[in-house]
């Protein structure tokens, strides 16, 4: 490829700030998402009102979570399956929060993604954001050898998705206000999957949690992951990772 087509290609990109939190309190993650997402929204509010074109910005967080369980805006409490003094004796926290889906797990040894993106600036279909973010998780676990999908009528990337051995490997849920979204998608690398045991993961009773560690019977070098999944958004998103 030449010079000026390299350049040509580079103009389409989206500018998108990739930051990576590491081991991350919840509750501070939550509150810097927020902080994040409320400044993009009072940007595009503002070019709505003075009609002026301040561009808006993008970003890619990734980090790990101490032990949590978060429920989503349309879950069940009951599919928490600790009381107070269990989630003592986990070292776990819980939150009621501002997402789609139900009740999930994070924790060590996981990948979570907050996209805070003005989909203005790429393309305004949360459908299509979703299938997006499992294409990149697909991609992903392919340079790993491991062919994975959908499951229908569920978000999140599944293994065996077609028969009773379907597991899932990565849970999403999103918000999305104005266009600009946030929370994302919790993918299992190395996490110890003995912590979904204590709740009904997103509301499914029947099927198995899986880890990428587990299907390959080793740990994984949590940094090499990372790298291959945000090149694998990047590209899918068409982003320019700054």
């Amino acid at each position: 490829m030449n010079e000026t087509a390299e350049k040509a290609i580079a103009a389409d990109l989206v500018p998108t700030h990739f930051i990576d939190w590491g081991l991350t309190d919840y509750q501070e993650a939550w509150d810097k998402q927020e902080d994040l997402l409320n400044k993009t929204v009072a940007i595009k509010t503002e070019n709505r009102v003075n009609n002026t074109h301040k561009p808006t910005p993008n970003h890619l967080v990734f980090c790990e979570h101490p032990h949590v369980y978060t429920l989503g805006k349309s879950g069940h409490p009951e599919n928490l399956l600790l009381d107070e003094q269990g989630l003592k004796e986990k070292h776990a926290t819980y939150y009621k929060i501002n997402r789609g889906g139900d009740i999930t797990y994070h924790g060590p040894g996981q990948i979570v993604g907050y996209p805070i993106l003005d989909l203005d600036n790429f393309f305004t279909d949360i459908h299509l954001y979703l299938r997006t973010l499992e294409e990149a998780v697909i991609l992903t676990l392919k340079d790993y050898g491991i062919e994975a999908g959908r499951y229908p009528g569920y978000t999140g990337v599944w293994l065996d998705a077609n028969n009773e051995k379907a597991r899932k490997i990565c849970a999403m849920g999103v918000r999305c206000s104005r266009w600009v979204t946030m929370h994302g998608f919790a993918f299992n690398v190395n996490v110890d999957l003995d912590y979904f045991k204590n709740i009904v993961p997103c509301g499914i009773d029947d099927k198995a949690v899986t880890s990428l560690a587990k299907e390959l019977g080793h740990q994984l070098n949590m940094e090499e992951v990372k790298g291959k999944l945000k090149n694998h958004i990047a590209g899918l998103f068409k982003m320019k990772l700054v």
